[in-house]
């Protein structure tokens, strides 16, 4: 509750266009935005939306991706050619990522996945709300600036700092682990820049560049940006336009111009292999060479769910070994010594710490068609419980279940999984239940006791469907999924 009177504060002075073809839709949408903007204006196709956007002034655009007439890309490229500062979000079923590069390249803010959740919609609003309210305040700031005297600098300076937090919150408010990182990396970048006995003012430059440099990431969809596992190449071409959105934000305000400067080369490499330029050696600017270590450092001692922390010795030699082509060897010393005297913080992971960081991941690992878990969380939760073993699982394989979608279409064979799911589920609540492989299931228990039976898995309702169910009992062990996969072979 709490956040929705947040989040309707921060909207009420704001407007919104929705632009949906779908009525109901639509309908739906418009009612709850009108619960927290202050001005809603909706329109059913991109020529009509375009209009109105000529006739009025908003703050924010939202727009489904196909309509008729003019689709969502095209009305976000009119209206960029207008005001390339509008704020958009555009609305798109997962299938249609295909337009997210042209999408982020026009400077799309964010995106809403189809079928809309408005957890996540919430998110979107309180997210980009901040940044058009952020914005306003800047501009008022610029132009106020000429106006200011002498003794209201000390007042510009905590002003200053205070919108340095704020912009940190909104890349924390996304993602703990992105948060926590940009926050590390200040503070490694700060301390080597002390080591190389660099100015005062150059080593606070290079601790707020640290602290903003990944802000860029506000514009990155949520779909990769939380992602629990390895990017494929075009997604990390996605997430890798990060470094040119954030160099965009703060370039635009004077006061952030020499972060600017840094944050614009904290991905290249001394070797020139680098993004997004290429740059190589000396024309990397010093600060962003030594941000470049620091940077590397933190992810290379902090736990992501795909790969597991390197300890503080093996992060220095690695460091050490990349003198000369990923790092300058001139601060790779410095670095080193400086690094090496770090006490790192062990717990810190990207596995979710709060219920709206679950509720993110369920995103990922939620079986669409059982409403249990999938493959993929199968895969991370086997190392979450590594260290507290031991475990036992029963995995059911449903024989025949081809033969039965053939026969009676997809949409049925979907209600009977659902049915084994549930009988699977009521069996052994205190269980974990799995869908892999599309039809079927594995359940994991920490008590052996609470395993299903032969007897126990055999339900009436799949009497004279042709399907059988067939279970294995396995204790859950490092060779677990090579088990399954020698069982789904003799299957």
């Amino acid at each position: 509750m709490d956040d929705l009177l947040l989040l309707k504060k921060q909207c009420q002075p704001l407007s919104i266009l929705y632009v949906e073809d779908e009525k109901e839709l639509n309908a739906s949408v418009v009612r709850y935005l009108s619960k927290f903007f202050g001005h809603v204006e909706t329109t059913y196709n991109g020529e009509e939306a375009l209009a109105s956007y000529n006739a009025g002034t908003f703050d924010i655009v939202m727009t489904d991706i196909n309509m008729p007439k003019m689709n969502g890309i095209e009305l976000a490229r009119n209206i960029k050619a207008i005001n390339p500062e509008q704020v958009i979000i555009i609305v798109s079923a997962y299938t249609e990522t295909n337009y997210f590069m042209d999408a982020i390249h026009m400077g799309i803010s964010d995106y809403i996945i189809k079928p809309i959740d408005y957890e996540q919609m919430n998110h979107v609003l309180y997210k980009l709300s901040s940044v058009v309210l952020m914005s306003k305040e800047n501009k008022l700031f610029h132009e106020s600036l000429t106006k200011l005297v002498d003794e209201q600098t000390k007042s510009i300076m905590d002003n200053y700092e205070l919108t340095i937090k704020a912009m940190v919150d909104i890349v924390e408010s996304r993602d703990t682990y992105t948060g926590g990182h940009s926050e590390r990396v200040a503070h490694y970048s700060y301390e080597i820049a002390k080591e190389m006995n660099l100015s005062e003012e150059e080593c606070a430059i290079i601790y707020r560049a640290g602290m903003l440099h990944d802000i860029g990431k506000v514009t990155t969809p949520d779909a990769i940006l939380l992602k629990p596992g390895k990017l494929s190449a075009r997604e990390y071409d996605l997430i890798a336009h990060h470094v040119v959105v954030s160099y965009e934000l703060l370039s635009k305000i004077p006061m952030y111009e020499k972060l600017a400067e840094v944050v614009k080369s904290h991905h290249e490499r001394y070797d020139g292999k680098g993004y997004p330029h290429g740059l190589r050696g000396d024309e990397i600017p010093l600060l962003s060479r030594i941000m470049i270590i620091a940077d590397a450092f933190d992810a290379m001692t902090t736990n992501r769910i795909y790969k597991g922390r390197k300890s503080l010795k093996d992060a220095i030699i690695e460091i050490e070994n990349g003198s000369g082509t990923q790092f300058d060897p001139q601060i790779v010393p410095y670095a080193c010594k400086c690094l090496s005297e770090m006490t790192i913080n062990e717990s810190i992971t990207q596995l979710p710490q709060t219920s709206m960081e679950s509720e993110r991941f369920a995103y990922f690992f939620h079986d669409s068609v059982t409403d249990n878990y999938n493959s993929a969380y199968l895969n991370l939760y086997l190392q979450e419980i590594k260290e507290d073993g031991p475990y036992y699982a029963c995995v059911v394989f449903l024989k025949n279940f081809s033969q039965y979608n053939n026969k009676y279409g997809w949409e049925q064979g979907n209600e009977l999984l659902k049915s084994i799911a549930g009988y699977l589920a009521d069996k052994r609540p205190d269980g974990t239940l799995f869908r892999i492989q599309g039809d079927d299931f594995i359940l994991i228990s920490k008590n052996m006791d609470s395993t299903l039976s032969a007897g126990e898995i055999q339900p009436g309702f799949i009497e004279n469907t042709g399907v059988s169910i067939e279970y294995h009992q396995l204790q859950v062990g490092d060779n677990f999924m090579e088990q399954i996969k020698e069982l789904e072979v003799h299957d």
